[in-house]
Formats: C-alpha cells, structure tokens, sequence
C-alpha cells in the first residue's frame, strides 16, 4: 500500500476508480443500444417517407390546423428575418402568433412598420393565469399573422399568452430567432396523421453559425471553423440523431426542444400549460403531458421525427455557452426532482422503468461521475496508486469510445440527410468531433456541476444569452 496515504484513503480510491469504471462500462453498454436503435429507426423512418406524397397534404384543406407560437424578448434585429420565413412556410392551415414578452427594444415597433400592424380589441378566453396583454395587433397584409404585446413574464409566460390566443387544433413552440426550413411543418405533423395517441412531436436542431442565410431561409449549410461552435454541430448532430433518434424505440422521447416542438393544444391547456418556476419549461411540460396520459388516460406518445429541421444560432463565447449549459442542467434536475414518483414506477410504463431512471442517473448524474473520476484517476497518479500505463489505456479507450460513437453519428447523417456535402465540411466535423474530448467536454462537466450546485441553492435565473443575429450583432435576454 502506497506510503503517502493512510489505508482508508487508499480503499477509497481504489472504490471509487472502480465504481467509475462500473459506471463506465455501463453507460457505454446503453450509448451502443441507442446506437443500433436509432439504426433500426433511421431505416423504418426512410422506407416510410419514401413512400408517401407530401403534395397531398399541402393540398389539403382537411389538414390540422397549426399556431406557430414564437415568444420575443428584444428580438429586434432578428425578428423581421424569422417572421418572414415562418410566414412563407409550406402548409395550408397555418396561423402565426409572435409574443413580445414586455421587449424593452423595438421589437414590437420593428413588426408594426414592416408587416402593417393594426391594433384590434383584445378579446381572449383566459385559460392559464398570464401576465397582463398590452395590445393586439393583426396584419393588414398577412391575414395569419398575430402579435401579441404583453408584460414582461418570461418564456412559459409567454407560451401561455400565445396558447390563450392560439385557434389551432395543435401549436408549434418555438424561438423567435429560430429559421424552420420550409416544409418543416409537413414534415413534423407526420406522427399525429399516422396515430391518434400523439401529444407532442419534435424534430432536429441544427446550427446554422457559419451558414449562409438568406430572407430567413438557410440557403447553404456549412460547418462553422469557429471552434466552440464546430464541437457544438457535433454534440447537436449527436444529441438528435443518435439519442433522441434511438429512444423512439426504447420508452419514448421525454424531450422536445423548446426550440422546435409540435404540441396538442388542448392536451397542454388541460395539462395547465406551462410552468413559470422553472428554467426547464419544454422538458417539464413533455414529462407532465406524458405522466397525465398514464394518470387520466387519453394521448401520451412523444414522437422524435428526425427530417423536419429548424436552424438556431449557438454562442461562441464560453461565457455565455457556460451560462446556457449550467441552465439545461439546472432545467435537467428540477424538471426530474418534480416527477420523482415516476422513478422506477410501473405504472408508468417504459417511462418510469427505463426512460426516466436513464435520465436520472446517466444524464443528470453524469457530471458528478466523470469529476469524481477525474479526480481518482488524478490522486491515483500523484501518490502511485494507479498503474501509468493502466491509467493511459482507460484514457484512450474512453476517447476511442466516444470517438467512435460520434463518428457513427456523422456516417449516419451522411447516408441519411446529407445536408453537409463538401468534403471541406465533412473534414472539419470530423476535426471537431477528435478535439471535442480534449478539454471542452471536460468544460462542459465544470458547467454542469455549476447547474446542479445552483440547483440545490434554488436558483432558477436565466442569465443573458448574446447573439449576433443572422445579418448583424444582436443581445437578448435568452427566453424573455
């Protein structure tokens, strides 16, 4: 035993590098599941678009009803861009609801002069508690287009003013810097024209830093040579199409972007809408309606639909990307500390067995295991109780790992949707996916152990997210 160290600290070492490589192997085991899932998945869902028209739905009067809800807190610069793309989206029945949550810029003023605003009686059914509505604007020029100027009450708020407004029989949720491809809604509503027991749906997230945008449309996709950014393409690509792809098959999705979701309306004002109190609102509504469905009965499947795509920016500060990342996870465990009783409850079905206690103990815990680990294998070197060479091959074979999961998802990307086609692009996300585990995932562990400190302090601030916007800087409060 190593003379520098009492033997007490000696076995907690040794217990604690071997519960890390338990833990290790565990996970890893579960990421190669999702792995073979989200093939099997990628397959059934490119055999089934492959065989349908979606001319014929955007012919349809029959067709679902569809409120884009688009909150905006001083969005001034971006707004016009994105308004004009979503108001130019392929779908017959579409109403567009913008939701100025008390902007201090002139976001309101900005819609008013360039889609000819007039202000009409606010007039509205009330059915979640909201802060009080200013004025009511409609256009004289786009008879879809409503714009709500209300109090500032945050992004739950502000979903809520827009479902109390909303005449569509579902609602799309989404940012109002977020640019939706043009037929992203024929693409998303898929899954409630297939089944009846659909309550939200949600589809892919891409970067568009670095990008070349044009009228509010991404006209050619490129991977961004800003560094944070690249390693964020990767994450995102990871993120969607091997995760949330690979859950359609084992238990469901509990996540749908806040950035882009497809929701039953009256499922979620049934459900109370959604929750101020916590910075995670789009996980913690997906995880209520999917709870209520067991609890009361009626539509409950969450549906990732991985072609539908909407194009956001990501920071590339590590100041503000750290503020984002410590919220996700602040959002992470509140949202799951709210539906405890679901862990490892049947009653809950697939849920409660296998979905909820992956987040819970892979997701949410995950942090806390890799800084433990980090810090083992570090004292085990300093004081000689790691082997160099042991310690060296744990190192390459975690990166060789990850590495290779990744690689996996960019193949699968390629041979699916192939939105990157130079070989340029292809070089850099596979430049960016061997350097994303050489200090910035490590950053990413700081980040969200700083989100769930905050979290057991009862924080629930949102901080300031900057943006540059898609044609010039820009800075906005993220979420209002």
């Amino acid at each position: 035993m190593n003379e520098f160290l009492p033997v007490d600290a000696n076995q907690i070492l040794v217990k604690g590098e071997f519960i890390v490589l338990v833990y290790f192997l565990a996970v890893n085991g579960w990421y190669m599941l999702l792995l073979f899932s989200s093939l099997l998945e990628m397959r059934r869902h490119l055999l089934l678009i492959a065989d349908e028209s979606r001319h014929l739905l955007l012919s349809s009067t029959l067709s679902p009803t569809i409120s884009i809800l688009a909150p905006a807190f001083n969005e001034e610069t971006t707004i016009e861009g994105s308004l004009r793309a979503l108001l130019a989206l392929q779908y017959p029945n579409l109403e567009v609801i913008v939701i100025s949550d008390g902007s201090k810029d002139n976001t309101v003023q900005v819609l008013i002069e360039r889609f000819d605003l007039v202000p009409v009686k606010t007039i509205y059914e009330q059915r979640v508690k909201t802060k009080p509505v200013r004025s009511l604007y409609r256009s004289s020029t786009y008879p879809a287009l409503v714009v709500v100027d209300k109090e500032n009450g945050g992004k739950a708020d502000a979903l809520n003013v827009g479902l109390s407004f909303a005449k569509g029989q579902l609602v799309c949720a989404m940012d109002a810097d977020t640019l939706i491809e043009s037929d992203g809604l024929q693409r998303m509503i898929r899954p409630f024209l297939y089944a009846t027991d659909v309550v939200a749906t949600g589809g892919t997230i891409r970067v568009v830093n670095g990008s070349q945008v044009k009228f509010g449309r991404v006209v050619k996709p490129r991977v961004p040579t800003n560094a944070l950014a690249g390693m964020q393409v990767v994450e995102y690509l990871r993120a969607f199409l091997f995760g949330r792809l690979g859950w359609n098959r084992l238990g469901g999705n509990i996540i749908i972007s806040g950035a882009f979701g497809l929701f039953r309306r009256e499922s979620v004002l049934s459900a109370g809408g959604y929750l101020h109190d916590t910075v995670g609102e789009d996980m913690e509504l997906v995880l209520r309606l999917k709870r209520l469905s067991f609890e009361r009965g009626g539509p409950g499947k969450i549906a990732f639909v991985p072609d539908p795509v909407a194009w956001t920016e990501v920071p590339e500060s590590l100041k503000v990307l750290g503020r984002q990342r410590d919220r996700w996870h602040r959002g992470l465990a509140d949202v799951l500390w709210r539906h405890r009783r679901m862990l490892w409850n049947p009653r809950y079905g697939a849920t409660g067995l296998v979905v909820f206690p992956y987040y819970a103990f892979v997701e949410l815990l995950a942090p806390v295991i890799e800084a433990v680990g980090l810090v083992s294998l570090a004292l085990g070197l300093i004081f000689r109780i790691v082997d160099w060479n042991f310690a060296a091959l744990f190192y390459l074979t975690a990166y060789g790992l990850g590495t290779a999961l990744t690689a996996f998802t960019l193949i699968l990307e390629d041979l699916s949707f192939h939105r990157y086609e130079t070989f340029r692009d292809r070089a850099l996300l596979f430049w960016w996916a061997l350097l994303e585990n050489l200090g910035y995932r490590q950053m990413t562990v700081y980040w969200r152990l700083r989100g769930l400190w905050k979290f057991l302090r009862g924080r629930k601030d949102w901080g300031v997210m900057e943006r540059r916007g898609f044609q010039a800087p820009a800075t906005s409060k993220a979420g209002g």
